[in-house]
């Protein structure tokens, strides 16, 4: 059973803000996926990337994290610093569960949607094999995005995948709530091109919003 401690659940609102100002655009949904595996040592690998769903009837597919800076006219280099502070934040809930004596995940998936945060964690061995790396993201795509697995591959992987839920594999464990974040500035505006400046403001004001909310925390 997951240890939600105080400074956990500061986690959790502090990754809904940043990936909140990471999205340039009024949204319906966000799928993250990150994943942190220890090799030999102190030796981290892993990765993460989200997806969010513009709330437009004529943008009715999910737009990658990593399209973003050319799709919005956005300065790739800060940007890519901004998505690495959002994933040096995850790297800490995990040090986080450590420190609490609570058992290591090798990833987890982030989902809000309809004013609700949930936050699930898997205990898969990522590093068993490259097949089993390439079925566990395959399976991803389509539980979150709805993606139908496309030609034979996609589909023997996703088999795999649910055979091996089925019989071998840990149960994910799950946190819910309502979101902590009622208004927050997003990245950019629409009529400048003054990135760096808005950057600025915006965090400034997401930082005053962040300290109202505090309280809110503590007693969710």
């Amino acid at each position: 059973m997951l240890n939600n401690t105080k400074r956990i659940k500061e986690i959790y609102e502090e990754i809904q803000r940043k990936i909140f100002y990471l999205i340039p655009e009024k949204w319906e949904e966000v799928y993250l996926y990150a994943s942190v595996i220890d090799r030999l040592g102190k030796f981290q690998t892993g990765e993460m990337y989200f997806y969010f769903l513009p709330k437009n009837l004529f943008k009715n597919k999910y737009v990658n994290v990593y399209e973003i800076p050319d799709k919005y006219n956005l300065e790739e280099k800060e940007y890519l610093k901004m998505l690495e502070s959002l994933y040096d934040k995850i790297k800490e809930l995990r040090e986080e569960f450590i420190k609490t004596q609570q058992l290591p995940w090798s990833n987890l998936t982030v989902s809000i949607k309809n004013n609700r945060f949930k936050i699930e964690y898997n205990y898969d061995n990522l590093l068993s094999s490259q097949d089993f790396y390439y079925q566990h993201h395959i399976f991803w795509r389509y539980k979150y995005l709805h993606i139908e697995p496309h030609g034979k591959k996609e589909k023997q992987a996703l088999e795999s995948y649910l055979l091996v839920e089925k019989n071998a594999r840990k149960k994910d464990e799950k946190y819910e709530t309502g979101l902590y974040l009622k208004k927050i500035n997003n990245i950019i505006t629409y009529d400048t091109l003054d990135f760096k400046e808005h950057q600025r403001n915006a965090y400034m004001e997401n930082e005053r919003e962040s300290k109202k909310i505090k309280n809110q925390i503590l007693s969710d």
